[in-house]
Parts: structure tokens; C-alpha cells; sequence
């Protein structure tokens, strides 16, 4: 249908699109996302320099690495991704609707809400306050926050997609619906579980809860974006609907059972270990789904790929998805995890997937999207360029650092070697951490200074 739609046509279905959505609305959530970006990551850079020099920034509490590193954790989820997605969503409901976005009023005091809730966490996490679930430390007040915002921004979405004018829902909706529900969910077990729920169970369900932030939104909500923006940026319709099919319910069945395999040798019931380590496995299937499903879309369109900067982006991130799910999936296994658990492998894994795919999605959805909202233009082609290759090299260079780093110290652990040999063995990979988490910020920093001035050449 697409292949056979005239240019005439094709311009106008164009117009009517993009009369449906609010430009100023989308530019103003994107833009908050490329501030975040600037910030949270970084952060990350500067902790990274404690593991070299632990006095480093002074004795000063709040410019501790207890303080610090959830910030740059919750920061790069909840405001770096996620609100370039919600903005991102902006774009993809009305046009994949046909109408236009629910009570699009609300949005503009939900950035409000959103971001300055973002912030005030920030200060408050620094202050001190933290909850102790990994990636929910925020406080209360302000998992409170999110969890509403995210539940207006659920039913804005649900009625736009329940007023579409063409029945069938293509499979970015069915990700986006599915990532919304799952996390509005996920936050009551947030809100309720890090000092509701006793003993060793409370590791369970922090095991649950922090999976179902990755694999519940922000896998779902990378799904809705590159299935969205990959077949629209090289112009050719999406490979497979069985299998975007496949790999939806696939995601959906396998994935709520993995939270447990980072506790495996625990007190944990060993029957609940043992099906975390077979869902993990099982994991291959959505992934491996997905990535042909991408990679099929390419077919007649590879050698475009190198001054396609939102494809360049896509593509690169799915490479980064199949080497950090297959990854995931295999430390999950007993004789694997045994070296590597508490070791930067698993630290390996989080960032390649967390930045190296979903980050680099919403950038690559935010290059498609800016020159189309702001009237600029696609980006100039050299700085961009420079800024993949940036993040790239240094997210690249990043895993295989902390793989390498993790492997070594977890066999010499495993050898008998004394804890504070290991440490000194793995210094120098440190280093190269923090300057490969550089590369990505300086990267990031110049993608949005190029955004930036592109538009105000408008």
C-alpha cells in the first residue's frame, strides 16, 4: 500500500498529519529531554572518577557517591529516556490515530509537573533521602508524582487510541499501551514495596520491580519508537507483522519472571531462581524477533544508511541490543553468574542496553522528529555525524571495558585472591571508563548543540 501511494497523496496524508499535532508542545517536552540528557549523564562521568580517587569532590555529604550515583541512575531512566519517549509519544499517537491527542491540554501542565518533580527528586536524593531500592530511590513524594503523571498521560493515550479512525492498531500502539499499564502497576509496587514488604523477600520484589522497569517501559517504550521511526526515516514499510506479534507477547509472558536471577546462590526459594534463569534464556525470542523484524525493514535501503542520520542511530542501537541481550540472557546461567555476580559485568550490561539501545533510540526518534517540528531541516550532517560516533565508540568501548574488568576480578575472586588485590588489579579499566563515558557526554553535548542551532537558524 505504501509502495503504491502517489506523492500527491502521500503530501497531502503528510499535512493532515501534521495537522493533528502540537508542534510547541513536543518541541518544549523534547527539549527538556535534551537538558536531562546534558545533565544526567555526565553526572555519571563525574562519579565514575571516585572509583580512582574516592576523595575526589570532597568530603562534602551530598557530593558523595551514595548521593550521586542515583541521581545519575533515576536521572537518565525517568528524565533523560523517558521524557524524550513522552515527547516522542506526542508525535507517534495523533499520527498513528488520525486524530488528535485526548485532552491535549493536560500535557502542557504535566511537563511542568514532570520536570520540576525531576528536579526536586534531584535535590532531595543529594539532601539524603533515598528509599533503597535500586533505581526507586527517589522519595516518596516523588515516585508519587511520576506514578500520577504517568497515570493522566496512560488515559490521555488509551482515549486517543480507543477515537482512531482506522481499526487496526499497528504494533507501536500495542508497545506503547502495554508500557504505560505495566508501569503504572509497577509504581504501586514502588510506592508500597521497599518498606512494606520484610526480609528476604523484599529482595525478590526489588528483583521484580527493577526488571520491570527495564523490560516493562523502557523496552516496550524503545519499541514503540524505533518500530515507529526506523521504517519511516529509510521509507520502507516494517518487515513482518507476525513477528512484531511474536516478539510483543513473547516480551510479554517471559519477561515478568526474570527479576530473580540477580539473586541466585541467595536464600531465595530455588524454584524461583531456577525459572528466572529459564525466562532469561527464553528472552532470546522477543529479541531475536525484533532484531530480524528490524533488520528485514533495511532490506533495499542499506546503502542509504551512512547519511541517514535517525536510521544510522536505529540500526546502531539494535547491534547494541542483540550483543547486550544475548549478554543478559547468559550471565543469568549459575556457572556464569558465579564469576561475574557484584562485578562490573552486570554494570556492562545495564549501560549497553539502558544508553546504548533505548538512549540511542529516543536520539535517533528525536533526529527525525526535531527538523519536522522546529521547520529547520535535517541537522547538519558533520557535527551529528561526529556525535555518533562519539557516543558510539564510547558506549562500545564502555562495555567491553567493564565486561573485560568484571571477568578478571570475578576469577581472581574465585581464585582466592584477597578482595583489595582485585580492586587494584581493575584500576586501570577505570580509567578507561571514565573517559569513554566522556566520549558519550561530549558526543550528547554536541547532538544537542547541533539541534539547538539548526532551529534557531529557522
Amino acid at each position: 500500500m505504501m509502495a503504491a501511494m502517489q506523492p500527491s497523496d502521500a503530501s497531502a496524508a503528510a499535512l493532515r498529519n501534521d495537522a493533528l499535532i502540537d508542534r510547541g508542545l513536543i518541541r518544549t517536552w523534547l527539549g527538556w529531554g535534551f537538558v536531562w540528557l546534558l545533565v544526567f549523564p555526565t553526572l555519571g562521568a563525574v562519579v565514575s572518577t571516585k572509583f580512582n580517587y574516592p576523595e575526589s569532590l570532597g568530603g562534602v555529604p551530598w557530593l558523595s557517591f551514595g548521593r550521586l550515583r542515583p541521581i545519575h541512575v533515576n536521572g537518565v531512566i525517568w528524565g533523560a529516556f523517558s521524557t524524550l519517549f513522552i515527547g516522542l509519544c506526542h508525535y507517534v499517537v495523533p499520527r498513528l490515530c488520525g486524530v488528535r491527542l485526548w485532552a491535549e491540554r493536560w500535557s502542557h501542565g504535566l511537563l511542568w509537573v514532570w520536570n520540576l518533580n525531576l528536579a526536586l527528586g534531584s535535590l532531595l536524593l543529594a539532601a539524603g533521602f533515598n528509599r533503597g531500592w535500586e533505581a526507586g530511590e527517589y522519595p516518596l513524594i516523588t515516585v508519587a508524582v511520576i506514578f500520577l503523571v504517568l497515570l493522566a498521560l496512560t488515559v490521555q493515550f488509551l482515549v486517543t487510541i480507543a477515537r482512531r479512525t482506522s481499526p487496526p492498531l499497528y504494533v507501536s500502539l500495542w508497545y506503547l499501551i502495554a508500557a504505560f499499564i505495566w508501569t503504572d502497576v509497577n509504581l504501586v509496587l514502588l510506592l508500597l514495596g521497599p518498606y512494606h514488604i520484610p526480609g528476604i523477600n523484599n529482595a525478590a520484589w526489588h528483583g521484580l520491580f527493577i526488571h520491570y522497569v527495564v523490560g516493562l517501559w523502557i523496552t516496550p517504550a524503545g519499541y514503540v519508537l524505533i518500530y515507529y521511526f526506523l521504517p519511516a526515516s529509510v521509507r520502507n514499510p516494517i518487515s513482518s507483522h507476525k513477528l512484531s506479534l511474536i516478539g510483543f507477547w513473547s516480551l510479554a509472558f517471559f519477561y515478568p519472571f526474570v527479576g530473580i536471577h540477580h539473586y541466585l546462590y541467595s536464600p531465595i526459594t530455588e524454584w524461583a531462581q531456577t525459572i528466572a534463569i529459564v525466562s532469561s534464556m527464553m528472552l532470546i525470542i522477543p529479541v531475536w524477533t525484533v532484531i530480524q523484524n528490524f533488520f528485514g525493514t533495511m532490506v533495499g535501503r542499506w546503502s542509504e544508511i551512512g547519511r541517514n542520520l535517525p536510521a544510522k542511530f536505529l540500526i546502531t542501537g539494535s547491534l547494541l541490543y542483540l550483543v547486550g541481550c544475548f549478554q543478559g540472557s547468559v550471565q543469568a546461567l549459575r556457572s556464569l553468574q558465579q564469576p561475574t555476580h557484584f562485578t562490573d559485568f552486570v554494570i556492562a550490561h545495564s549501560h549497553i542496553t539502558i544508553f546504548g539501545t533505548f538512549v540511542v533510540w529516543a536520539l535517533g526518534g528525536a533526529l527525525y522528529v526535531w527538523p519536522r517540528i522546529t521547520g529547520a531541516g535535517p541537522a547538519r550532517f558533520a557535527p551529528a555525524n561526529w556525535a555518533f560516533w562519539l557516543i558510539t565508540l564510547g558506549i562500545a568501548s564502555m562495555f567491553t571495558v567493564l565486561a573485560a574488568q568484571g571477568l578478571q576480578q570475578g576469577f581472581m575472586l574465585m581464585a582466592g585472591a584477597e578482595w583489595m588485590d582485585t580492586v587494584s588489579a581493575i584500576r586501570p579499566y577505570w580509567w578507561v571508563r571514565t573517559l569513554t563515558g566522556i566520549s558519550m557526554d561530549v558526543g550528547l553535548s554536541l547532538l544537542v548543540v547541533t539541534l539547538m542551532r539548526s532551529s534557531l537558524r529557522a
